[in-house]
């Protein structure tokens, strides 16, 4: 049963993927590219905010990001961590709790973009909302748009998408057995329809 709406949704605000930047260019890790406008779009609402972000990564030892929205201006501390095999992996310091975070969420209402275990129990994902088949056909929309959008497949034309052309097989087959999963899930509760339909 889905929880009741006595919290906010996550999805509903504002969310900055530090990896995500940088796949898309507003950050470059070990370099300053100066200021960028940044949109944010609601599946439902469409263009429901736009701001500038800029960021300093070149000194691991004193890096930011700066995010202006309207008049709100935060700027977020950038950490950078070595890895094991080279290489650094860079995170947000999250300003209310202090823990390395890749994502910040800035739900409606709020004044800053924290980690999401900052924001406790005032928030909750869009598919907390959602009962369990509603929830299966969610998982399979997400997967469905993260492998067209790959592979510039369009959506309408697949139930589930060939293989884009550079993600990896073991990838490719972990999404096909999810994809499944969630499909068993909705063909079971269409089997429970049919038969509460026929003890009518």
């Amino acid at each position: 049963m889905p929880r009741p709406r006595f919290r906010v949704c996550l999805e509903d605000g504002l969310k900055l993927d530090l990896n995500h930047l940088a796949r898309r260019g507003f950050v470059r890790f070990g370099a300053n590219i100066g200021a960028h406008g940044i949109t944010w779009t609601h599946s439902y609402w469409g263009q429901v905010a736009r701001g500038i972000i800029s960021a300093e990564m070149s000194d691991p030892h004193a890096a930011w990001l700066r995010i202006q929205i309207g008049e709100s201006v935060q700027r977020i501390t950038l950490v950078s961590r070595s890895r094991n095999f080279g290489g650094r992996q860079w995170f947000f310091l999250c300003p209310a709790t202090g823990h390395l975070a890749t994502v910040l969420w800035k739900p409606p209402g709020a004044a800053r973009f924290c980690s999401r275990q900052a924001w406790g129990r005032q928030v909750a994902y869009a598919s907390q909302f959602l009962d369990r088949d509603s929830r299966a056909h969610h998982g399979q929309s997400k997967i469905n748009s993260r492998l067209c959008s790959i592979g510039r497949f369009d959506p309408e034309d697949w139930n589930f998408p060939p293989k884009p052309k550079w993600m990896r097989w073991k990838t490719y087959n972990r999404l096909e057995q999810k994809f499944d999963r969630y499909e068993d899930i909705l063909d079971s509760g269409i089997e429970r329809l049919v038969a509460k339909l026929g003890g009518l």
